[in-house]
C-alpha cells in the first residue's frame, strides 16, 4: 500500500520540527564540553565546579554559568572563587559569550590568544591571578569589548596597538604587570586614566607619536 502525499509531508514537517528543537541542544553540548575542558584545567578546592556534570544535556543549569533564551552561554562568573591551574583555547567555542569574569584567583600560564574570537565578548576581567605571558594581539578583534582589565598579574612585553582599535573600549586596567614600551595614546587610550597603568617598572610612559618608539626597553 502507498503512502499519501499528505502523510509523508506530515511526516517531513515533524522530522523538520525535531531537528528545529534538537539544534540548541547540540550546540549546549559544545558548550558543555569547552566548559568542561576548562573545569579540568582548575584546581578548584572549595568545589565551586562540582555542579558541572558533564553527563547534563544543558550547561545552563550549571552553577555560575548564564544563558541567553536560546541555551548559549553569555555569561562565566568564577571571580574569587579560591580557583587555581590555566585557561583554555576551548574557552573560544563559546561564541555568545558576553562575561568572562575569572577575576581574584590564582589562575596561572598564559592568556589564549583564542580569546580573541569571542566577537560577543563586554567584558575580560583577568585581575588579581598569577597570569604571565604577553598580552594577545589577538584582543584587538573584540569590537565589543567595554571592560579589559588585566591588572595585578605578571604580564610582560608591549601594550599591543591593536587595542587601539576597540572603540568600545572604556574601561582598561593593566596596572601591576612588567609591561614594557610605552602607552598608547591614540582611540580608546586617550580616556584611559594613567594610574591604569601605573606600577610596570619597565614602562615608559605615553608614546609621543612620531618622536619615540612604543618598543623601546622591550
Amino acid at each position: 500500500m502507498g503512502l499519501s502525499g499528505g502523510f509523508v509531508a506530515r511526516v517531513l514537517a515533524l522530522a523538520a520540527v525535531m531537528l528545529t528543537l534538537l539544534s540548541p541542544s547540540t550546540s549546549s553540548n559544545s558548550e558543555g564540553d569547552a566548559l568542561y575542558t576548562l573545569r579540568k584545567s582548575l584546581n578548584d578546592p572549595d568545589n565551586v565546579l562540582t555542579s558541572w556534570d558533564p553527563t547534563l544535556v544543558n550547561p545552563c543549569t550549571w552553577f555560575h554559568i548564564t544563558c541567553n533564551q536560546d541555551n548559549r552561554v553569555t555569561r562565566v562568573d568564577l571571580g574569587n572563587s579560591n580557583l587555581s591551574g590555566h585557561l583554555v583555547s576551548d574557552i573560544a567555542k563559546l561564541e555568545h559569550l558576553q562575561y568572562l569574569e575569572l577575576y581574584k584567583n590564582n589562575i596561572h600560564g598564559t592568556i589564549p590568544a583564542e580569546l580573541g574570537n569571542l566577537k560577543s565578548l563586554i567584558s575580560l576581567d583577568l585581575y588579581n591571578n598569577n597570569i604571565s605571558g604577553t598580552i594577545p594581539a589577538q584582543l584587538g578583534k573584540l569590537k565589543s569589548l567595554v571592560f579589559l582589565r588585566l591588572n595585578d598579574n605578571k604580564l610582560n612585553g608591549r601594550i599591543p596597538r591593536e587595542l587601539t582599535a576597540i572603540s568600545s573600549l572604556k574601561v582598561l586596567d593593566v596596572s601591576n604587570n612588567d609591561l614594557c614600551g610605552t602607552i598608547p595614546t591614540i582611540g580608546p587610550f586617550e580616556r584611559i586614566p594613567l594610574n591604569n597603568f601605573e606600577n610596570n617598572p619597565r614602562l615608559e610612559g605615553p608614546e609621543l607619536l612620531g618622536l619615540a618608539s612604543y618598543d623601546t626597553n622591550c
